[in-house]
Parts: structure tokens; C-alpha cells; sequence
């Protein structure tokens, strides 16, 4: 099993950040779509064993977490409406 690629990366750096408010409101836009697939892929190449890509599956929790936390501190930094 190969790791994964660099679980540390932030996923709310300023380009991502840039297409997330630029993208149009119908449109889906996820930055830790990378890391799911690679959790996809892992289940493909393992015959669906959910224990050989539990690193992967970390890896986008993880990202998922950092971003979330990032989006929700911006929109309270802004003045967000639920903020």
C-alpha cells in the first residue's frame, strides 16, 4: 500500500479558497476531492478491503476537518450570517 500524499496539505489555501467563492452557486466545489479519490482508488486496487486504505481514509477526514474548520472561522472573521 502507498501512502498517501502529504496528509498535512491545507486544503484552504488562498487558490482554493479563490474558486470556492468564485464558483457558481449550483456548482459543487470540494478541495479534498483529491484525497477521495485516492481512497477510491485504494478500495478498487484492494478488492474493497476497507483495512488496507484506512490511511487514506484518515487522510480525508482529516482534510475534510481542516477545511471545514477553515471555511467556518473565515465566514466569522466576515460576519457570516450564522456566524
Amino acid at each position: 500500500m502507498s501512502s498517501p500524499a502529504d496528509p498535512n496539505a491545507d486544503p484552504w489555501d488562498k487558490e482554493t479558497k479563490h474558486k470556492f467563492q468564485n464558483k457558481a452557486r449550483s456548482e459543487y466545489f470540494d478541495p479534498c476531492q483529491e484525497a477521495a479519490a485516492r481512497s477510491i482508488r485504494c478500495l478498487n486496487r484492494n478488492g474493497g478491503d476497507r483495512k488496507m486504505c484506512t490511511d487514506y481514509f484518515e487522510a480525508y477526514r482529516a482534510c475534510k476537518k481542516e477545511w471545514t474548520n477553515r471555511r467556518r472561522d473565515d465566514r466569522k472573521k466576515e460576519g457570516g450570517l450564522f456566524s
